[in-house]
């Protein structure tokens, strides 16, 4: 078996021998068939120093070969032969390459002109209205107060923007490309509301007050003084502005007459005094008057309600400060007792149980703790004309009296210091001895007679 597997070796290496000669001979080497699985053959030592020599030789042939093959005319290679069979038959005349400094130019020519700022708020009426009020005035102040334009500006904006107009190259190139395209209709309406200079203000101020100028005087006014008016003014437009002037006497003949001195000054206090407040109209607001009411009807209420529950957040405020007063008074009958609050009968008469909007009882039994189980009307507890205490149960669950329960429709006799548990809610009830006897004295004297 070695001595087969020998030959074999043999064999192949010399048949390997034999394909690169032939290989060298013919000037290219072979190209290795690899597989496109992702598990490959392990290369032995001599094929890795042959593939290696392969690529390199490959490259260096293939850049050399390309460049002589396109110069020389030398034959291709089978992949450029297979491209050259797909490829119709009809030679195609090669293209001559354009110069660097061609190219650069063409490129800059077919790039569009990139825009970094647009106008913003401001539209092109808007910058022929300044360019024009800037040019009469002279003044930023002026234009500011002076002129309309399409949405509010300030003054520190109309600053800004006349700045950037005269400085910023950008902004001034687009602008002026605005201004070219508008109508010019709308350029005409512009210049017409252009502001008066002081110089035309000065011609104006000279027609008297007294006289009654036409259109004709201020169209010969035009005629005089062509290069003193703008170049869009009418006669009409004189003699509007003319008369605003003569309306706050702005005109050479026309001086302002002061406030006269004295006691003939009406002030302000004056006039009010004067004004007789019987002839004043008192109009009544129905709807005001109804919503008043309304308004105070609801606080009464609401006073109502919080006088009434005075005596439960006064329980609870004992509670958490823990300085209650004494148990008893001269008005207290019983006091009934739990471990959060305290409860005080000044009547012959409570009813117990779980207080809500609609049902208002004596005892709310939910100050004390959880009181979902008990009923809105759990019991009540009467004092006899004898002095005895007794609880009526009115509610579905039982209510017990020293452990003992007493149930739905039942009563028990309460003494001092009975236990009473009411579904998980313990109180102790307390009786004031001196109260009660006084009672029971009052009651025996009234029996015998």
């Amino acid at each position: 078996m070695a001595s087969g597997t020998a030959s074999r070796s043999e064999d192949e290496e010399s048949l390997a021998g034999q394909k690169r000669a032939s290989s060298q001979a013919l000037g290219t080497i072979p190209k290795r068939r690899s597989s496109s699985r992702f598990i490959k053959r392990k290369k032995f030592d001599d094929e890795l120093v042959e593939s290696s020599l392969a690529k390199s030789s490959t490259r260096v042939k293939g850049t050399s070969g390309v460049e002589s093959g396109r110069c020389s005319g030398s034959e291709p290679s089978s992949s450029e032969k297979k491209k050259v069979s797909k490829a119709p038959s009809t030679p195609v005349p090669p293209s001559p390459a354009p110069t660097p400094g061609l190219t650069k130019r063409v490129k800059k020519s077919k790039q569009p002109l990139q825009v970094t700022k647009d106008l913003g708020r401001w539209k092109p009426a808007d910058d022929l209205l300044l360019i024009n009020a800037v040019l009469q005035t002279n003044d930023l102040t002026s234009v500011h107060l002076g002129v309309k334009f399409s949405c509010r500006f300030t003054l520190r904006e109309v600053q800004e923007r006349w700045y950037a107009l005269l400085y910023d190259p950008v902004i001034s190139k687009l602008a002026c490309q605005a201004m070219r395209q508008l109508h010019p209709e709308a350029i005409a309406a512009i210049q017409s509301k252009a502001l008066f200079s002081k110089a035309e203000e000065q011609l104006l101020s000279k027609v008297g007050s007294t006289s009654q100028p036409t259109l004709e005087t201020f169209q010969d006014l035009l005629h005089r003084h062509p290069d003193a008016f703008y170049l869009t003014r009418t006669a009409k437009a004189l003699q509007a502005h003319w008369q605003l002037m003569r309306q706050y006497y702005l005109l050479e003949d026309q001086t302002v007459q002061p406030l006269p001195k004295g006691d003939q000054v009406l002030n302000f206090s004056d006039a009010e005094d004067l004004i007789d407040d019987s002839k004043l109209k008192d109009m009544r607001d129905e709807v005001l008057e109804h919503e008043l009411t309304v308004a105070d009807r609801r606080q009464k209420r609401e006073i109502r309600q919080l006088e009434q529950e005075l005596h439960k957040w006064q329980v609870l405020v004992d509670s958490i400060t823990g300085m209650s007063s004494p148990d008893f008074d001269n008005q207290t009958l019983a006091v009934l007792r739990g471990r959060m609050v305290r409860y005080l009968m000044r009547s012959r008469e409570i009813t117990l149980g779980r207080a809500t909007k609609d049902n208002q009882i004596d005892v709310d039994l939910s100050l004390e703790g959880p009181a979902w189980k008990i009923s809105r009307k759990q019991g009540v507890i009467k004092l006899k004309n004898n002095g005895d205490f007794f609880i009526a149960n009115e509610g579905r669950r039982p209510i017990y009296i020293d452990g003992r329960p007493v149930l739905c429709g039942s009563k028990w006799r309460l003494s001092n210091n009975s236990v009473v548990e009411i579904a998980s809610l313990r109180f102790v009830f307390l009786i004031n001895q001196d109260l009660i006897a006084l009672i029971r004295a009052e009651a025996a004297k009234i029996t015998p007679q």
